[in-house]
């Protein structure tokens, strides 16, 4: 999964935010009277609800080994590989921060690789645990209407981050379609602005219920034209006028459900 060094940080800043929020507060989110982020919080509860507040997640991803671990506020993410040379890696990113290392031994990082290499850890997890994280106080909402995608009805949410706080990248934005009835996230898009911008649109395949929680992998695409409004990204799928980047696909997923 490559992404931009910016969606990364706002990424990763996203969720620790999301790592540090309690039962209660999901609890709170859910019972609003917002109308919207009433519509986030029951597409959080069909993708697995409070299920994602205490768990163990193991699954394999494009040649690497992630694990991610949350309980009574606590995380704990993981990624291990072997090298070019036959190293064996393992990384893993906690609320103490980001620590490499190398065949059994800590290893000293720049700053710059170790934000990268955890950006890089998270991104993965972020990702694998949509739509948790959505309803997080420091994410902005915007109603775009319902739109039909492949026949079938879906709201379609805007997401952004404030500007302070945000990172210097706070400027990328998310849509989210979330489908009427049945409230599941089936296809999502983000845009960027680094490294000359550009914009992604996913879709949902391969969905399964592991412990009553939803994962599902995704088709990358992007448009010919990077400079498009991303909110007619839809349009352009609907038309084919898309082409496929990538799959997203994750293996060997094993879960537990943990008591808080």
């Amino acid at each position: 999964m490559k992404l931009s060094n910016g969606l990364l940080l706002a990424l990763i800043s996203w969720m620790l935010l999301s790592a540090c929020s309690t039962k209660q507060t999901y609890q709170e989110n859910s019972s609003t009277d917002k109308p919207l982020n009433k519509l986030v919080s029951q597409a959080i509860a069909s993708h697995g609800g409070e299920r994602y507040e205490s768990f163990s997640l193991a699954f394999d991803f494009r040649g690497k080994h992630y694990t991610a671990s949350r309980k009574g506020g606590l995380y704990i993410y993981t990624r291990e590989f072997k090298d070019s040379l036959g190293n064996s890696i393992i990384d893993k990113l906690d609320n103490e921060g980001f620590v490499r290392s190398i065949n059994g031994e800590k290893s000293e990082i720049p700053q710059e690789k170790s934000l990268a290499y955890s950006n890089s850890v998270n991104s993965v997890i972020y990702f694998t645990l949509l739509p948790f994280g959505l309803n997080d106080p420091a994410v902005n909402t915007e109603d775009l209407g319902v739109v039909n995608v492949k026949g079938e009805p879906y709201h379609k949410i805007k997401i952004t981050f404030d500007q302070e706080g945000g990172g210097t990248d706070y400027e990328d934005e998310y849509i989210y379609w979330v489908h009427q009835q049945k409230h599941t996230v089936d296809f999502l898009a983000y845009s960027y602005h680094v490294n000359g911008g550009g914009i992604r649109f996913r879709e949902a395949i391969n969905r399964q219920t592991i412990q009553g929680i939803i994962f599902q992998d995704y088709i990358n695409y992007k448009p010919d034209n990077k400079d498009i409004a991303i909110e007619n990204i839809d349009r352009l799928f609907e038309a084919g006028e898309l082409k496929e980047l990538s799959r997203i696909e994750n293996k060997n997923i094993e879960l537990e459900l943990t008591s808080q």
